[in-house]
C-alpha cells in the first residue's frame, strides 16, 4: 500500500508514452529550423498550451523549469532584484531592506531560500504561524505589511496536513492594497503560491487566485519531475528575473536547452488533469472522507 502521494505520484501511462515518443521523434533542438526541431518545438507549445488552459492562464504565462524548487527560487529570489529597480526609479526617499512574508508551514523550497536572504542580510522577513487547525488566518497576514514589502508567498495547499489556504482572499486583499500603495509612491508588492500539492486535487483557477506567480511541479499529479513557473504578464506585467544566464530560451527567463520529452510528458500530465480533474476530485474526497470516517 502507497500512502505518500504528496511526495511523489507514479507516471501515468499515457504521460510515460508521449515521454517515450518524444524521446524517440523529438530529439532535435527546438531553437533550430529543420523538420525534427521544429516537431519539438511544436510539443513544447502544445504543452504549454494544455499547462496554460490548466490554470486559467495566457500562454505567454508559462515558463518552464526544472522543478518546483527552482520555480519557488524564481520567484523570491526575484524579488531582490525587484526591490532593487524600484528603488532606483522612485520618487520615494525611503530608506530600508527589502520585507518578505510567507507562513511557518511552507515548503523547504520556499523557507530557506528566504531564510538564506535573511541570513545574509539582504532581507527582512515576518513568518506568520497558522492556528490550530493548520490554516492560515489571511488578517493575520495583512497585519504584517510594512512599507518595503515586496513579496508574500503562500502555499495553496500543505503538503503535510492536506490543508487549503485562503489564497484567494488574500491576494484579493493584497491587490486593493497595491491600487492604494501605487498612489502613495510605494512598491507594490508581488503574490507567490506554491500549488504544488493543489494542481490535480482541487481547481486552480489563477485569476480567482489573484496571484502573480503561481508554482506548478509536474510529479505531484502523474507527471514528470520538471515543473514550471506561472507569471502573470510575464516580463511585462509581472517583473521575471532568470537565475541562469545563458541562451534565449523560454524568452531568456530560463536559458538553457529544452528538456523536451519531460516537458510533453508534463503537458500530457495537464492535459489530463483538464479532461477528468471532476472525476480525481470526487473520488479524492470520496477516500479521504473513508479514511477520516475508518481512523475514527
Amino acid at each position: 500500500m502507497y500512502l505518500d502521494y504528496n511526495a511523489t505520484t507514479p507516471i501515468a501511462s499515457s504521460v510515460a508514452l508521449k515521454i517515450i515518443s518524444s524521446l524517440k521523434n523529438e530529439w532535435g533542438n527546438p531553437s533550430s529550423k529543420y523538420p525534427v526541431a521544429e516537431m519539438a518545438l511544436k510539443s513544447i507549445t502544445y504543452s504549454r498550451m494544455h499547462l496554460s488552459k490548466m490554470i486559467g492562464a495566457d500562454l505567454d504565462d508559462i515558463i518552464f523549469t526544472s522543478g518546483g524548487t527552482e520555480a519557488n527560487n524564481m520567484a523570491i529570489l526575484g524579488a531582490l532584484d525587484y526591490f532593487k529597480d524600484w528603488e532606483q526609479n522612485c520618487n520615494t526617499f525611503m530608506k530600508g531592506k527589502p520585507h518578505i512574508i510567507t507562513t511557518n508551514v511552507e515548503h523547504d523550497a520556499t523557507i530557506l531560500p528566504i531564510r538564506h536572504l535573511e541570513k545574509k542580510g539582504l532581507i527582512e522577513c515576518s513568518v506568520v504561524a497558522v492556528s490550530s487547525d493548520g490554516c492560515i488566518c489571511p488578517e493575520e497576514i495583512l497585519a504584517q505589511i510594512r512599507p518595503l514589502t515586496c513579496l508574500v508567498t503562500v502555499m495553496m495547499a500543505n503538503n503535510e496536513t492536506g490543508v487549503i489556504m485562503p489564497v484567494a482572499i488574500i491576494g484579493r486583499h493584497i491587490k486593493d492594497i497595491n491600487r492604494r500603495r501605487k498612489l502613495e509612491g510605494l512598491i507594490e508588492i508581488l503574490y507567490h503560491s506554491d500549488a504544488a500539492q493543489a494542481i490535480g486535487k482541487i481547481p486552480v483557477d489563477v485569476l480567482d487566485l489573484q496571484v502573480d506567480y503561481l508554482t506548478i511541479v509536474g510529479h505531484k499529479f502523474y507527471g514528470p519531475r520538471v515543473g514550471c513557473l506561472y507569471a502573470r504578464g510575464a516580463g511585462k506585467v509581472t517583473p521575471v528575473y532568470p537565475l541562469l544566464f545563458g541562451g534565449a530560451q523560454e524568452r531568456g527567463f530560463r536559458p538553457g536547452t529544452e528538456n523536451t520529452p519531460m516537458i510533453a510528458g508534463l503537458g500530457e500530465a495537464a492535459r489530463l488533469v483538464c479532461e477528468n480533474l471532476d472525476s480525481y476530485y470526487s473520488h479524492m474526497l470520496q477516500m479521504r472522507n473513508y479514511l477520516e470516517e475508518q481512523l475514527k
